[in-house]
Parts: C-alpha cells; sequence; structure tokens
C-alpha cells in the first residue's frame, strides 16, 4: 500500500476548493468518468481528458484502494441541446458513411478502445453503454415525472429546470446563474413545446425516419443526453459515489443536468468530488471545427495532418499532456511535442541506466547526493496528493535525471550511493513513471530485445577481452559500429552502447 492514503487532497468544482479526498467507504473509492460519444473519432481533446482520469485511477490504486471506474459509452444518438435543431449524432453520421447506426458505433467503439491501449491507459471496471440501459433511463424519467419535475409533451419528457431551481442549487457547479441561463438559451427544434427555455429533454419523440428509436411509456422515442449518466452511474455505483470526471466542458449543461437528474430521484448530489480536466488549445486557439484546427488520434500517430510537422508516438503524447497540471490550459504545438519527445527518450535513457546502477562498496558514500535522491523521490507522493500534479513529479524527475548522468558521465566515479538509497530511487521511479505516470519505453519490445541481443554480445566480447582475444573484441566493436551501434567502455568496467 502507498504511503498518503489520507492526505490526498483533490480541486473539488463543486466546493472550489482543495478538499482532503475521504471516500463514502474506507479503501474503496467510486468513480464515474463521461466517455465518448462514438459517432466519429477521438481527438487529441478527447485524449487529455481520458489519459488524465487512467492517471487519477492509477494513483487511487498505489495508495491501495480499490478502485470501480466507470466510463460510459454514448452510442445512442442523445439530442443535442446545445445545437440548433434536435440531431441524432449516431444516425446523421451513419446515413454519411452508409452504415448501420449500430455497425458506426461499433466501428468507432473499437477505434476508441485502440487509441486508449496505444496510449497505454487501463480498462475502466466496467464500460456501460447508453443502448443498454434504456430501460434504467426509462425508469428514471418515470420517477422525475411522479416527483413533480418533469413533464410531458407531444411524446416529449422535459426537466422543468425552473421549478428545481426554487428549491435547490442549480447553477451551482458550473456558477451560472438561472435569470443568465434565460437569456443565453439558443431558439430549438420544439422549443415551443417547453415551459421555460431552460428546460431539457429527458426523452425526444422519434421522428418518422429517424432509425434508434425504443418503446416508452410516452410513445416511441429516444433518450436525451443527460439521463444515460445519471442511471449508469447511480446503477453501478449507487445513489452516492465518491468522484465524478470529465472535461470542462461538461459543466454545462451535462453535469448540471446529471446532478438535477439525480437529487430529484436519489435525494441527494450523485457525487462528493467533482473533478474536471482542462482544454487543449492549438497555437494559442480553442480547438474545434469552426476553427478547422481538430487533430484526430490517428492523425496524431501518423503524422496525417496539415497541422503536424511529423508522426507522434503516443507516449510523447502521454507525456506532454501530463508535463502539465490537469487543471491548466494545455497549448499544443509542434515544437512543444518535438520538445516533449526529446525530454522522454532523456528520461527513458537514464531511467534505464538508473536500473543498471549497483552501489560500489569500495567507493565513499556521497552524502549530500544521498539527501537529494531522497528528496526529491519522497516529493513524488506529496505533489500526487497534491491534487494529482503530474507536472512538479516530472520535473524532480528530470532534477534526479541530470544526477543520474553524473554517475554516467563518469564525474562522480570515486563516490557511489548506499544500498539502501538506490533501491528506494529505483522503487520509485518505477513505481511513479511505470505504473502510475503509464509511460512506457516508446520502442517497447523491441527496445528489450535489442537489451538482450546486446548484453549477449558484451558478454561474448568481454570474454574473448579477458582471453586476451583482441581480434575477436575489436571485430565485434567494427562491425556493430557498421550498422550504428556504438560500444563505450566506462571507467567502472561496464560497457554501454547507443545508436548513431
Amino acid at each position: 500500500m502507498g504511503e498518503g492514503m489520507s492526505n490526498l487532497k483533490v480541486y473539488n468544482s463543486y466546493s472550489r476548493q482543495k478538499e482532503e479526498f475521504v471516500p463514502l467507504t474506507p479503501h474503496h473509492v467510486g468513480m464515474y468518468v463521461c466517455g465518448p460519444t462514438v459517432s466519429g473519432e477521438s481527438h487529441l481533446g478527447h485524449a487529455r481528458g481520458f489519459i488524465t482520469f487512467d492517471v487519477i485511477f492509477r494513483y487511487l490504486l498505489y495508495l491501495g484502494y480499490k478502485v470501480r471506474y466507470v466510463r460510459n459509452i454514448t452510442d445512442a444518438g442523445h439530442f443535442e441541446e446545445e445545437g440548433r435543431a434536435a440531431e441524432d449524432k449516431i444516425s446523421k453520421k451513419a446515413v454519411i458513411e452508409k452504415m448501420e447506426p449500430m455497425e458506426l458505433v461499433q466501428k468507432y467503439s473499437n477505434l476508441f478502445h485502440w487509441a486508449m491501449h496505444q496510449f497505454n491507459n487501463l480498462d475502466p471496471s466496467i464500460e456501460p453503454t447508453a443502448t443498454g440501459h434504456i430501460v434504467e433511463q426509462i425508469e428514471m424519467i418515470k420517477q422525475i415525472i411522479a416527483a413533480g419535475y418533469a413533464y410531458v409533451v407531444n411524446g416529449s419528457v422535459y426537466f422543468d429546470v425552473k421549478k428545481y431551481a426554487g428549491k435547490y442549487p442549480y447553477g451551482k457547479l458550473s456558477g451560472r446563474k438561472l435569470d443568465e441561463l434565460l437569456e443565453t438559451t439558443r431558439d430549438l427544434e420544439s422549443q415551443e413545446e417547453k415551459r421555460n427555455r431552460q428546460d431539457f429533454a429527458l426523452w425526444k419523440v422519434a421522428p418518422p425516419d429517424h432509425i434508434m428509436r425504443w418503446t416508452s411509456p410516452w410513445g416511441e422515442g429516444f433518450p436525451g443526453w443527460h439521463i444515460e449518466c445519471s442511471a449508469m452511474s447511480t446503477k453501478y455505483l449507487g445513489p452516492e459515489f465518491d468522484i465524478h470526471g470529465g472535461g470542462m466542458d461538461l459543466m454545462f449543461p451535462h453535469h448540471e443536468s446529471e446532478i438535477a437528474q439525480s437529487t430529484i430521484c436519489n435525494h441527494h448530489v450523485p457525487a462528493r468530488y467533482w473533478l474536471h480536466n482542462n482544454m487543449i488549445t492549438i497555437n494559442g486557439k480553442k480547438m474545434g471545427k469552426s476553427y478547422n484546427n481538430v487533430i484526430r488520434l490517428t492523425d496524431m500517430f501518423s503524422g496525417n495532418s496539415p497541422l503536424l510537422t511529423q508522426a507522434y508516438h503516443p507516449m510523447t503524447i502521454r507525456f506532454f499532456i501530463l508535463q502539465t497540471h490537469y487543471r491548466s490550459t494545455l497549448d499544443f504545438g509542434n515544437e512543444a511535442l518535438q520538445a516533449a519527445e526529446k525530454g522522454l527518450r532523456r528520461l527513458w535513457d537514464s531511467y534505464q541506466e538508473l536500473r543498471k546502477m549497483t552501489s560500489d562498496p569500495r567507493k565513499e558514500i556521497n552524502a549530500q547526493l544521498e539527501t537529494q535522491f531522497n528528496s526529491l523521490c519522497r516529493e513524488f507522493d506529496d505533489f500526487m496528493n497534491d491534487d494529482f500534479n503530474t507536472a512538479k513529479v516530472l520535473a524532480n524527475m528530470f532534477n534526479l535525471v541530470n544526477h543520474i548522468n553524473s554517475f554516467r558521465s563518469g564525474d562522480l566515479e570515486k563516490t557511489t550511493l548506499s544500498p539502501e538509497t538506490l533501491s528506494y530511487v529505483k522503487n520509485q521511479f518505477k513505481n511513479f513513471l511505470e505504473d502510475v505516470m503509464g509511460l512506457k519505453d516508446e520502442n517497447g519490445q523491441e527496445s528489450e530485445r535489442l537489451q538482450g541481443i546486446m548484453d549477449l554480445v558484451i558478454d561474448i566480447r568481454k570474454d574473448a577481452r579477458s582471453k586476451k582475444d583482441y581480434q575477436t573484441s575489436d571485430r565485434i566493436r567494427k562491425q556493430l559500429l557498421e550498422i550504428g551501434i556504438l560500444l563505450k567502455d566506462e571507467k567502472d568496467g561496464r560497457v554501454s552502447f547507443t545508436l548513431e
């Protein structure tokens, strides 16, 4: 069990302050994160949210919690509250791509899962779909109608926001006031059906040409966007759970509406802690279709975009995202990605060097470095306990890289670290770089195979040298150099190699 289970503090969007994290059930965490709408391919902005909550999931596991992580799939065309007309994303895209709606859903669900695995994201504990929970959504809508906070018009059902706001603090999460909502709500199709302009759809009657439709007490139709998350979080995490996560763009109307629905059905706010990651901008502009600057994940991996100067490995993108605190805006640019690529390579090379380091009993222990190594590593826990500050953890790792490279270069050849410190530093790097940050070698298995082959070749060369067979030793070195591998005999007797 990791240190600091009781020291974790998170920024709660609902209270707008950092709070000590205390789960409802000791040693157990229930976390719900809004997943993708699989009407199209995920983009760089989506990646930030899913990587952020993957790290939060990983850190909670590191602390020793048993975590039930629920992340939904929106595979039913929801009613676009912010659009100019009622629109079913899934059905509309299916017509364009000449596919059955569920064929389209399968295609983009598969692509989403593939991309998440490229980023080394852990799978959630449960991944429910909207279409698989129509019954639960209908039951919840019935409860809201029975409580008097929803009304039926022409086969559609709307949530009565004005009535709700008369008793409950509607707008607390997003900071919006009801009077402001009256002024900013757009004219929508079926707007005349609503009692108030800010009311949102719980269920929409299906037009004759609408493909995805279900039978309900109010006629054939399909669910609104917000009700699916209320229904699925309640089913799998209970009426109250620990963490609800998502992007800041979901605070309103989605999360605000979730709170209202769940409060009526379950009699309190569904989650105790609301965590929101900030957005990604592209060269200072918000990423969006209107700016023509959306970069799909497959384009990131292939470099096939006019906004990209090269392809970027998923680990480079993950590392780039984690270099900034999740609640800060992150500006994307090719120079920043290229710097991240070099930074990650440098960090990983030093980590590999650290793993090979041993404490030499013949040398003097460097007391000053012992203190620095221990202090920098202890702070990994402190920074993560301070609202998951991955940026500060990585900054400390780079401070350690400088010290590790000093040992490697021979500048500190007369000193060593104690076995205890070396073991602690190796464990901290492994725990945080691999297990918590979820980073791995960009070259993966190929790098491991190369390392294995080189270890064998270096042993053969070392054996030849011990027998004074310098002809074989020199031949190995020369032929490796011809294929771009440089052997270097270190001052401490070790042999390292670099790819030229």
